[in-house]
């Protein structure tokens, strides 16, 4: 965590990925981040993964450093504090993320009656309201029918939940980018972004719609090699994997120099009349490049590999599950100061990411835990509403908040 956004509030509604990762990535440049939920908990209360307890770690960790408020969603009264957290005066309040329904009583047009310049940003599913999740969205624009093996001809999903992500960090730079235009211009404004939108806009921006359109051509499945450059994963010697591309002609030298393939190249590249400087050429010849690395690679051990690869500056990575990451890798620890060890009230400890940028004007701080459900209710009451606490009291003896 680091204070860059340090006196600035946003109210949360959310669930599952994106709303609440967007706010966990506001949170950890510094803003202060409340989340609302119902008594008892969202729908994503309770989702996996849990601990053997049934408490959720993936909770913990998209809401660390967040306050958490329980409020009787149902009741109007209940709903009358939300409303009033979401518009309580400030200069560096009035900011409402959500991916819930924003509709009657958390409609822009009945909260911005309550603050002119309420700045609310809803993420959803496609542009016309039709519900849509990253599985339905991947689907949508072709990805898993160029994921997989060359030879299939099954739709491959993946498991990065790549569109919520890039939806998250879309949302997190739009309610950055409303909040400068309200300081310019006085105005709040409704912000309202697709799922659906985002991963077209992907496909847009990678150039997926003018090759079908200009080349008039469809891409093809490649298996793991990568598009239109060289790199693909490569056993070694003691069946463990790699992943080795050469993009720019730096990584491409560097490559040929540690391999010593630089001559069986030559006569490969003279062989198919091709530029292997070009690295359109070194894709079009990649299986028979990949035959030589192959060879080469796998008559060493990923030990004998190591020193190679990282002394020659080739752009490669072993391949590793889960939990060599975890266990292992140094940088998936403390050693790396993007983590810092933190309890979860009721999970345990474990290092904990507290953003992966570094500002040179600020001192990185460790992250905060995940709350309890509930934990900072009165606190927020008091501060921010004003309540004192018996009004407070009140509000817990009738069920109002929790």
């Amino acid at each position: 965590m680091q204070n860059i956004l340090q006196g600035l509030r946003i109210v949360e509604g959310s669930a599952f990925i994106a709303a609440p990762m967007c706010g966990t990535t506001l949170g950890q440049l510094g803003a202060d981040v409340i989340r609302f939920d119902q008594l008892g908990g969202g729908l994503d209360f309770k989702r996996w993964p849990v601990t053997e307890n049934n408490n959720s770690i993936y909770w913990a960790e998209m809401n660390k450093g967040k306050r958490s408020i329980c409020v009787n969603l149902r009741s109007e009264e209940g709903r009358e504090l939300v409303v009033e957290l979401i518009t309580a005066p400030g200069e560096n309040a009035g900011i409402f993320s959500t991916n819930l329904p924003a509709k009657g009583w958390l409609s822009y047009e009945s909260l911005s009656k309550r603050r002119e310049d309420l700045i609310q940003h809803e993420i959803i599913g496609n542009r016309d309201g039709k519900t849509a999740l990253d599985y339905t969205v991947n689907a949508k624009v072709g990805f898993p029918y160029l994921t997989g093996p060359s030879d299939s001809r099954e739709p491959v999903n993946h498991v990065l939940p790549a569109w919520d992500i890039a939806t998250a960090y879309h949302a997190a730079v739009n309610i950055l980018a409303a909040d400068r235009y309200r300081i310019k211009n006085g105005k709040g404004q409704r912000i309202q972004l697709a799922l659906a939108d985002v991963a077209l806009s992907a496909v847009s921006n990678l150039g997926l719609i003018g090759e079908v359109l200009i080349n008039e051509e469809e891409r093809e499945r490649h298996g793991n090699y990568l598009y239109g450059a060289l790199g693909r994963d490569f056993e070694t010697k003691d069946q463990e994997r790699v992943m080795i591309i050469a993009v720019s002609p730096k990584q491409w030298k560097n490559l040929l120099v540690a391999t010593d393939l630089e001559s069986s190249v030559a006569e490969l590249e003279h062989k198919l009349q091709l530029d292997f400087a070009k690295e359109g050429d070194r894709f079009h010849a990649r299986v028979e490049l990949a035959e030589l690395l192959e060879r080469w690679i796998g008559q060493k051990t990923l030990k004998e590999l190591t020193p190679v690869f990282d002394n020659s500056g080739i752009c490669w990575d072993k391949y590793q599950t889960v939990g060599q990451l975890v266990k292992n890798d140094p940088d998936c620890s403390t050693d790396n100061p993007i983590f810092s060890e933190i309890t979860h009230p009721g999970i345990g400890s474990y290092p904990v990411c507290s953003g992966p940028a570094y500002f040179s004007a600020e001192t990185r701080q460790n992250p905060g835990a995940g709350p309890l459900l509930g934990q900072n209710t009165d606190e927020v009451l008091s501060d921010i509403l004003g309540l004192s606490s018996g009004h407070i009291g009140k509000l817990h003896d009738e069920g109002i908040v929790g």
